[in-house]
């Protein structure tokens, strides 16, 4: 059985986050520089990923705020330049659905986590080249990953919400023969 490689293509792919943000309102984020691999054995269920995203390029739209996320207090990008996401299992879920489970490192804290899955579809654009398209959920609790960072509020309550939505809308483009599986 031979192995399909595919590199994410980051022009059509988004790597985005939600927050609580003073416990009634909401902060969305993303990420703007990653890259990554799927290595597909034959079916979907056999795929291994893996993704590396830059710390250093989160983006919530205000720059004070991405200077104190790419702090110490949180992200601490100087330290731990990248957060990575490697695939252990995909497992059918029915359909076009499928979880991922994996291990996401953030600073030094490794994670399983299970990302939900859809496959999207396998395509030629009119250029010829081969893309796969899936999306793709999951929730964290920050602080299972250090990110500890908080203030109270004088209502109740906290500055920065413990779990963070992630949602992963992805592209990958058929990589060259010849390129080989990390």
């Amino acid at each position: 059985m031979s192995i399909e490689t595919w590199q994410i293509d980051n022009a059509h792919t988004s790597i985005n986050f939600t927050v609580r943000h003073m416990v009634v309102a909401r902060v969305h984020g993303r990420f703007s520089r990653y890259e990554g691999r799927l290595f597909v054995h034959g079916g979907l269920e056999n795929t291994q990923a893996e993704v590396k995203i830059d710390a250093a390029s989160i983006d919530t739209q205000v720059e004070a705020r991405d200077k104190h996320l790419r702090s110490q207090d949180f992200f601490d990008v100087a330290a731990f330049p990248r957060l990575i996401f490697r695939s252990r299992r995909v497992v059918p879920a029915g359909g076009d659905r499928y979880r991922v489970v994996g291990d996401l490192t953030i600073k030094d804290t490794t994670r399983e986590v299970t990302l939900d899955a859809e496959f999207l579809g396998r395509v030629k654009d009119p250029f010829g080249v081969e893309r796969l398209a899936f999306s793709a959920r999951t929730s964290i609790d920050r602080k299972d990953f250090g990110l500890t960072w908080n203030k109270g509020l004088e209502t109740g309550g906290v500055l920065v919400g413990e779990r963070i939505d992630i949602e992963l809308d992805v592209q990958a483009v058929k990589a060259a023969a010849g390129a080989k599986a990390a």
